[in-house]
């Protein structure tokens, strides 16, 4: 019973997902490479951002991790918990590979952070519903 609801809310959930990154357009103000701004020892492994025009539970826009995939279609999802900030978000991953979404999940998993990355279903891809 657990596997059918989590497909069929899972597909919906990706469907959803596809349909807001498709109508917001993706800013990277931490370009791969660059420091954080508060803990300059943090160096973002990958292209990061948020999806201007929305908002997440902070306040701001929607995080984004930009892979190096061509289309940058949502590769996957992660939810992180702050136990210092008392705060948990999502952040969507954009053309991200297998490789990338470790590198990415290795980054968030310091300090008082712990992540966790939700790979999307091929069945759930583009173009294969």
């Amino acid at each position: 019973m657990q596997e059918a609801l989590s497909g069929i809310s899972s597909s919906r959930f990706w469907s959803a997902v596809d349909r807001l990154v498709a109508t917001s357009r993706p800013v990277i103000d931490r370009p791969k490479g660059s420091a954080h701004p508060k803990i300059v020892e943090a160096v973002y492994p990958i292209d990061y951002g948020y999806l201007e025009g929305t908002t997440a539970g902070d306040g701001a826009g929607i995080d984004v991790w930009i892979g190096s995939m061509r289309p940058a279609v949502v590769t996957g999802v992660v939810c992180t918990i702050d136990s210092n900030k008392r705060d948990a978000e999502i952040k969507f991953l954009l053309g991200c590979t297998p490789d990338e979404a470790i590198e990415i999940v290795t980054f968030l998993n310091k300090g008082s952070m712990a992540a966790v990355l939700i790979l999307r279903p091929e069945s759930a891809a583009p173009g294969r519903r």
